[in-house]
């Protein structure tokens, strides 16, 4: 069976979680998930992903802006430094490996910084706030419209331009990482998706899928073909 690594979030008491949706979406694609631990040790992250046929990077805390080179502003939100010093060497090498990658929400924007991008710190204040992007209190129901680019990995994987998706952010890529293309974008022109072209499978999306595919097909299509490229 295909093995899924998964990043946690670490709680202030040093307990790791993740969000059963994430785990049910990889058990429908017909794979096993399987958390990952913390760690700073870059030959056990190396060992960790060797093991593993794919990585799953998750949401959670917003990215430190120290780790694209900015200072953190008053309206940036919690930080997860620890994870933050985990995910990006491990992100890195997974993509020196050509590891299938599939990067959600934080995990999108993690995938952008590691290769140079910047970020708004706060949509609202930064960017615009005429679509309300964080809607917490709806956060397994579709709120806004996206539209995917034609040809591009999404658009192959879901066969659909256009399809509301959940919003549960308050930070967006606003530069995205060397070689990454945008491949969608909310009503509002904000960065909804990105992929890499020349890698087996990478492909970034800001929304959370793993929330609405026990019940959207397009959804947990994007699991589907995350699994599949694992293969």
């Amino acid at each position: 069976m295909v093995l899924i690594g998964v990043t946690p979030s670490l709680t202030e008491k040093g307990n790791m979680t993740v969000n059963q949706d994430y785990m049910d979406a990889v058990f429908r694609a017909g794979a096993l998930p399987m958390l990952l631990p913390l760690t700073e040790d870059e030959a056990v992250m190396r060992e960790m992903l060797g093991r593993v046929d794919g990585l799953l990077l998750t949401g959670g805390d917003d990215v430190g802006p120290d780790m694209y080179g900015e200072e953190k502003l008053p309206c940036c939100g919690e930080t997860a430094p620890r994870r933050d010093r985990f995910e990006f060497p491990l992100c890195r090498l997974a993509l020196d490996m050509d590891l299938p990658i599939l990067a959600i929400c934080r995990g999108h924007q993690v995938l952008s910084c590691v290769l140079g991008g910047n970020m708004y710190q706060d949509i609202a204040t930064q960017f615009s706030p005429e679509l309300k992007h964080p809607q917490y209190s709806t956060p397994r129901d579709k709120v806004h419209d996206m539209i995917v680019e034609e040809g591009s990995l999404l658009h192959k994987i879901t066969g659909l331009t256009k399809f509301q998706v959940n919003s549960r952010h308050h930070q967006a890529v606003k530069t995205p990482g060397a070689g990454l293309r945008v491949i969608a974008r909310a009503a509002d022109g904000l960065i909804e998706g990105v992929e890499l072209p020349g890698k087996k499978f990478v492909l970034g999306v800001q929304w959370h899928p793993e929330s609405l595919s026990d019940r959207y097909a397009e959804a947990q299509a994007l699991f589907n073909a995350f699994v599949g490229a694992c293969t």
